[in-house]
């Protein structure tokens, strides 16, 4: 479903709006020339491209082949030489202790297994290097989101499994890496998203981003407005105004955590 939903709409608004936790996670995870580092659930290539910016060789791997096609694109366009592939971050194709750094900004959390997810981060990462992610906290606008998808699903979602939110919860996310890092931090940051008015960031939001696209593709026509009605709601709510421009604010929790050497 990932592989599918990922391949649809305009991910460029939504990369727009996501690339400031990229430079945040590359920074905190002091990516720097001559280290091997690998971008896990690697979208359009925020994070990669940061870390190629920096000078260290990258690999960036995302579990929907239309996605690395624009990956691809982006970072040949951009003038960076990363090596673009396929995987789920639940089986890296990669070898044990390949990377200095293994990254992943708003990706890995929505993997369905985070124990899984945790392991193999930590697989193919060496001793001493670094694991870093990005994840919304509970409540923040983007989680809101999955909630009102959830309310309107086609099918009710799977009650045992875990919500992707919950990686940005402090304990949580201890709990996931517990006997794979030897030290750790956590930091809650926020990412704002900005138009001209409520109305256009809300109708930017539902026309191009790829869940929204997938939804209504998925979903019978009365169920997808009734969401899109929840969504635009939602954002009037969220989205305050100043000098004439809607601001809409997003909480998420930048994970950093060190392999021990």
């Amino acid at each position: 479903m990932q592989r599918a939903i990922w391949a649809k709409g305009d991910y460029s608004l939504l990369s727009g709006w996501l690339r400031p936790a990229s430079v945040a996670l590359a920074d905190a995870c002091a990516v720097s020339a001559g280290q091997e580092v690998l971008d896990v659930g690697a979208g359009d290539g925020n994070f990669a491209i940061e870390c190629a910016r920096e000078g260290a060789a990258v690999v960036a791997a995302d579990i929907s082949p239309g996605m690395v096609e624009r990956g691809r694109a982006r970072s040949q366009a951009e003038g960076f030489d990363i090596e673009w592939v396929e995987g789920d971050v639940e089986a890296l194709p990669f070898e044990d202790a390949r990377f200095d750094c293994v990254g992943s900004a708003f990706g890995a959390f929505i993997a369905p297994r985070p124990k899984v997810v945790a392991a193999e981060l930590f697989r193919v990462v060496r001793p001493g290097g670094t694991v870093g992610m990005t994840a919304w906290v509970p409540g923040a606008f983007v989680s809101t989101l999955g909630e009102l998808s959830r309310k309107h699903a086609p099918q009710p979602p799977d009650p045992d499994q875990p919500l992707s939110e919950e990686w940005g919860i402090d304990e949580n996310a201890r709990e996931r890496f517990e006997g794979l890092a030897g030290s750790m931090s956590t930091e809650v940051l926020t990412l704002a998203s900005e138009a001209e008015s409520v109305e256009e960031l809300a109708e930017q939001f539902i026309s191009t981003t790829p869940p929204m696209v997938a939804a209504r593709e998925g979903m019978p026509a009365e169920t997808f407005e009734a969401f899109a009605d929840d969504v635009r709601k939602l954002i009037r709510e969220r989205a305050g105004e100043g000098d004439g421009r809607a601001s809409l604010v997003s909480e998420y929790m930048l994970i950093v955590a060190r392999k021990p050497g």
